[in-house]
């Protein structure tokens, strides 16, 4: 079972690297708010038909609920950026970026949630941070600016699993995801109202933006059925895997030639955030018992 769920978990990646490169595909030949605004009703059609396979209700007033509304808020930011991200920026780049959301949850959580940071994990997060700056480069001439669209993605996608953590626990996460997909479709409507240049329905790009909805979805599901199969604690590590998959698309596809210095700090990324996880899992691991023990004495005085 354990296995299964490692690789699912590594599927999804190559999945959701494959929707990377299926939405620059895209965008190369449409207009960017016609691509997501597709993209984002073909995924909320699909969630609602798995929603209604599975009997799990969608217009609740639970759509309302502050903290959803808040989650949506941040999802529409992180497509805006993610999508404005990928269509400019190349895939090497972009995915090194994308692999920073753990710090950025890092981060989040401390000034947010209010939980404790120790020093080491604090410095695991500057040295990520550093690394990102150094794929970045903003003092560079390279420095085109749209790698900040890729940053206020990851950063609204952070935003958004924080707040996910503070949902009401009796949502449906079906639910919470098709609500998720459905307010990004305005987003991408106004996004295609400024568009420059005209639409695109041909058949190559509509099989292009099919292509995005398709893995984009069933990297959803892989992910989604390997947390469930497994422990967090040991699947989620794999996500970095995203690092090998959509780098080598970038390569292959569009002929990305990412420069040592992308390499590198792609690395140091990859590095801190992976320290963080591990730390965390030690940390979760030495405070389970003392809560245990501390419980025992409560439950002896209540029998």
């Amino acid at each position: 079972m354990t296995l299964r769920a490692i690789l699912l978990m590594i599927l999804s990646m190559a999945l959701l690297s494959g929707s990377d490169a299926f939405y620059k595909l895209s965008t190369q030949r449409a207009p960017i708010g016609e691509v997501m605004t597709l993209v984002s009703i073909g995924g909320t059609a699909f969630f609602i038909a798995l929603a209604l396979a599975m009997r799990v209700k969608i217009l609740t007033k639970d759509a309302l609920h502050p903290m959803i509304l808040l989650r949506n808020g941040f999802e529409i930011i992180g497509a805006i950026g993610l999508v404005n991200g990928i269509a400019h920026v190349s895939l090497p780049v972009f995915a090194a970026i994308m692999q920073t959301g753990p710090l950025v949850v890092t981060i989040g959580a401390a000034i947010f949630l209010k939980e404790e940071i120790g020093p080491r994990r604090w410095f695991a997060v500057a040295i990520g941070i550093f690394g990102m700056l150094l794929v970045i480069r903003p003092w560079s001439a390279s420095f085109t600016g749209y790698e900040l669209f890729a940053v206020m993605g990851i950063a609204g996608l952070s935003g958004r699993d924080l707040v996910t953590r503070l949902s009401p626990p009796h949502i449906p996460a079906l639910a919470i995801s098709t609500w998720g997909f459905a307010v990004t479709i305005p987003a991408g409507i106004l996004l295609w109202s400024f568009a420059e240049r005209s639409s695109d329905y041909s058949a190559l790009t509509l099989w292009f933006i099919l292509g995005t909805i398709f893995v984009t979805t069933l990297g959803y599901l892989a992910i989604t059925t390997a947390m469930r199969m497994a422990p967090a604690s040991i699947v989620a590590p794999f996500r970095y895997t995203r690092l090998l998959f959509t780098p080598a698309l970038g390569i292959l596809i569009f002929g990305d030639r990412p420069d040592m210095m992308t390499y590198v700090g792609a690395g140091i990324i990859f590095a801190a955030g992976l320290y963080t996880f591990l730390r965390e899992r030690a940390l979760a691991r030495t405070v389970a018992p003392a809560a245990q023990a501390l419980a025992q004495p409560s439950r002896r005085k209540a029998c």
